[in-house]
């Protein structure tokens, strides 16, 4: 069972998703999501736990059946040709999935038997793989023995072992310290280049956000934005202004109707946005009439653009996915 011949031609896309739903009982995890994803692209779902990730990339994955709409991976349908899409994908669950009673090699060729590679094949990717995620040197080392970072990397060699088209990514890097994510991601972006793959991850983290090509921020089971990282911080219309006063709500109020910009006041301090902030705070600080404490200015950051288009600041929710799947006996 070798990686089906992609379906996929011209500039076609490689993922196609309309109006995918997935309901459990009564709740509904995910709603009518609607987006593509380009050969090539390093594409990100950005959102709380629960916010309906895991529930869509095991749907794309054929782990779930959607409740309605539809999705195409490689140009197949991900519910009427699950085999076609799952030889077509590599997928790297939130959970670790390695057996540990094997070594890294071991993990492997169990791997490349499942997926019918080639005996030859299978032997030169491993090595060639094992030495790309720098662990060639422990490829006789028992799984149990490696740190959270080399079996995050030996997982990711796994899913690559039958030259997926895809790679799916759930949450990559979740519970790794912040220097091993460092460098999982320069592993992900040699990968990336080398493979020439495409690049599905899910991740709550907003500095894992920046490294994707397109983000889709997802809350409550809708995708709320979708654009590029800078594009998406260009919508805020430009640099946040923060300041404090003597008396912020005549100050806001000030801004708003001076300027023309929506001051908004929040945990006792003044904010808006504004083009050229660097340019604008010297008059506009000679200006305002209301005694000023402090100001400052920044480039706006993901975290301002999930709190504009979700009205709130990302955070886990009650119910984490993982779990109402296993409730529900949604993986497979």
């Amino acid at each position: 069972m070798t990686a089906p011949a992609s379906r996929v031609t011209g500039n076609a896309p490689i993922i196609e998703v309309d109006r995918l739903s997935r309901r459990f009982k009564q709740f509904e995890a995910v709603s009518e999501v609607s987006f593509d994803v380009r050969p090539g692209e390093l594409f990100g779902f950005l959102g709380p736990n629960g916010a309906g990730k895991t529930t869509t990339i095991n749907m794309l994955t054929t782990l779930l059946t959607p409740s309605s709409g539809t999705a195409r991976v490689n140009g197949y349908d991900v519910v009427r040709e699950r085999s076609e899409v799952r030889r077509s994908i590599g997928l790297v669950f939130q959970q670790p999935t390695l057996d540990e009673y094997l070594s890294a090699e071991q993990n492997l060729r169990f791997h490349g038997y499942a997926y019918g590679v080639d005996a030859a094949l299978r032997e030169r990717r491993m090595t060639e793989l094992l030495e790309m995620v720098e662990l060639d040197d422990r490829r006789s080392g028992s799984v149990r023995t490696f740190s959270g970072g080399m079996k995050r990397r030996l997982e990711i060699a796994r899913g690559l072992l039958h030259h997926p088209s895809v790679l799916f990514l759930d949450e990559p890097t979740l519970g790794l310290d912040p220097q091993t994510r460092h460098r999982i991601w320069d592993y992900l972006h040699a990968l990336r280049e080398q493979e020439g793959l495409t690049i599905f991850l899910t991740t709550h983290y907003m500095d894992e956000a920046e490294h994707c090509d397109r983000i889709a921020v997802i809350d409550h089971g809708r995708i709320a934005g979708l654009d590029t990282p800078d594009g998406l911080k260009h919508r805020l219309g430009g640099d946040l202004v923060i300041l404090q006063a003597d008396d912020n709500a005549a100050t806001a109020r000030e801004v708003r109707e001076t300027y023309g910009l929506p001051a908004t006041v929040q945990d006792g301090r003044v904010s808006f946005h504004v083009p050229y902030g660097e340019e604008f705070l010297p008059g506009f600080v000679r200006r305002i009439e209301a005694p000023l404490t402090s100001i400052g200015v920044r480039r706006p950051t993901l975290e301002d653009v999930f709190l504009d288009l979700t009205g709130h600041e990302i955070r886990d929710s009650e119910l984490d996915e993982h779990d109402l799947l296993l409730q529900q006996g949604g993986r497979r």
